[in-house]
């Protein structure tokens, strides 16, 4: 019987609420956040309400904040992983090239510096180094292609099935208005490429890359847009050159050979939009390591 009445009781209660849920939510629907900000709501008195409702903007903080980790940390993440998994497939390829020892593996060496640059954890980078045995043998492939506006891409990838990969970045040029052609190749030079951080005007920067035996430096910017120096030298030197802008007090964030662009294009709005696009269907394709361009951003 006493369980017969609290059941009773809780029906009975319920009854009373619904009205007031139901009113609830019809006011919530037709007042405006600005509204509710702060405001504490009266009911009727035949509601009998047991407590007042107090709406505040931090009831939705929560929201606002998923909301900006969706959109922006999300991507970031996404492609941070991305390069991750990329930089563990190169570090795959050079140990099972050249050996596990990177003072007598120059392009381990050179990758290693490529993973600290971005901040790969150490465990990460050990790892994909002790497991190149136990993955698949993949060979190293640079494509030539003709990107939107004439403009020359080269592809590097890294595979373990070429004709997959060939019909792939193939249907992926050919679909965004790109084709590979030969010839692209004569707008690039290979250099060592090492990277600092532009705390030091580009007249220092000139005078820092004379004395430690580099060829030239260029200006640029990261995402986010801050400024950046490329130290340019001659891939053999690429070691001796990093460890003496240290020396000099040069942060260098990465270091690592390139394809650097000898000759650019300049393209149109619609133009740098297709190239955009192109450029980042290929890096999302698995077996892609790197894509270069020669293009130039409209100043």
């Amino acid at each position: 019987m006493a369980a017969l009445a609290v059941r009773g009781l809780g029906l009975r209660c319920r009854q009373q609420l619904l009205p007031c849920m139901l009113l609830g939510n019809r006011l919530s629907a037709s007042l405006t956040p600005s509204l509710l900000a702060g405001t504490r709501l009266s009911w009727p008195s035949w509601t009998q309400p047991r407590c007042s409702l107090h709406c505040s903007p931090l009831a939705l903080a929560g929201h606002n904040k998923w909301s900006k980790v969706k959109h922006i940390k999300g991507p970031k993440d996404s492609a941070r992983s991305r390069v991750f998994m990329k930089l563990a497939m190169m570090l795959r390829h050079a140990v099972r090239e050249g050996g596990a020892n990177p003072d007598f593996n120059t392009q381990l060496g050179n990758i290693i510096e490529q993973c600290r640059g971005v901040n790969m954890p150490k465990a990460s980078i050990e790892a994909a180094m002790k497991g190149a045995d136990k993955s698949k043998a993949s060979s190293y492939a640079l494509y030539e292609a003709r990107g939107p506006g004439g403009s020359s891409l080269l592809i590097e990838i890294l595979t373990d099935n070429n004709t997959r990969s060939h019909q792939e970045i193939k249907h992926i040029l050919n679909k965004n208005g790109g084709a590979l052609s030969d010839g692209a190749r004569h707008s690039f030079q290979r250099k060592g490429v090492v990277m600092s951080a532009g705390e030091v005007p580009l007249d220092r920067a000139l005078e820092l890359a004379i004395e430690v035996g580099a060829e030239d430096v260029r200006e640029m910017e990261d995402e986010e847009e801050r400024p950046l120096l490329q130290f340019l030298c001659d891939v053999s030197s690429l070691r001796s050159v990093r460890e003496a802008l240290q020396a000099l007090g040069v942060q260098t964030l990465s270091a690592g050979p390139e394809f650097v662009a000898c000759s650019s294009v300049q393209l149109s709005d619609s133009e740098l939009e297709a190239a955009s696009k192109l450029l980042e269907l290929l890096n999302d394709c698995h077996d892609v390591i790197r894509v270069y361009d020669n293009i130039q951003p409209l100043s």
